[in-house]
């Protein structure tokens, strides 16, 4: 598996992303936002946390309009994998290329703390690692991690069985709880936990290395 790993400016979870791919056996290259191209070969594109220009205007829409944005819509729309953490969950919804938006924490404070989670469902190359109803930790750190989505957007997820991770109740207001979304084609997911901050004994939590051991073991199958 080929991995780009894209750096804004005020990304700061890069290097921690492209550590956890590396280790689940990814090559990864660093993508800067002024670059036009992704790598060729490139499998997966990783959005990483952080606080792009500054979060101005609204988090994630300057990364949005970047040189790099049209590559990575591309490489969605050609069927390739996607991966948004944090900001980079903010980027996609900005892009479009997933529904909702991510709006300021109910309680209107930054989180910064393991939360639980619940595996909201195994059927994809993000999530087959784990079992479905699951409970794990990750970290979270974000002021604008309550994602909202309209009622008939909030039926379809459920329908199509795109809700990737929920919340324990009450973190951050999210609809149902929802901490991670799935394309309608299970190929992009955007998730406000940091799986990449949950990977090594030092870390004192492994739950995170999972996920990228089984987007690495997918994709080389596929």
């Amino acid at each position: 598996m080929k991995a780009a790993v894209i750096t804004f400016p005020g990304s700061n979870c890069d290097r921690d992303l492209a550590v956890a791919l590396g280790q689940a056996g990814a090559r990864v290259e660093k993508v800067w936002h002024k670059d036009d191209s992704l790598p060729a070969g490139t499998d997966l594109v990783a959005v990483p946390g952080g606080f792009s220009f500054g979060d101005y205007l609204r988090c994630g829409a300057i990364a949005a309009q970047s040189p790099i944005a049209r590559a990575l819509r591309d490489h969605a729309a050609r069927g390739g994998y996607v991966l948004g953490i944090c900001n980079g969950f903010q980027v996609l919804t900005e892009l479009r290329l997933l529904p909702g938006a991510l709006m300021r924490n109910a309680g209107l404070t930054f989180i910064c703390r393991e939360v639980g989670l619940q595996v909201a469902t195994a059927d994809s190359a993000f999530t087959a690692g784990y079992a479905k109803g699951e409970a794990i930790r990750l970290p979270v750190a974000h002021h604008d991690g309550n994602y909202q989505l309209d009622p008939e957007g909030l039926a379809r997820l459920r329908d199509q069985d795109r809700i990737a991770l929920r919340y324990a109740p009450g973190v951050n207001g999210s609809v149902d709880d929802i901490a991670g979304v799935l394309s309608e084609n299970r190929r992009v997911l955007g998730m406000m936990p940091h799986p990449e901050r949950a990977c090594e004994t030092v870390h004192g939590n492994t739950d995170g290395a999972r996920l990228f051991a089984s987007l690495a073991a997918g994709l080389v199958a596929a």
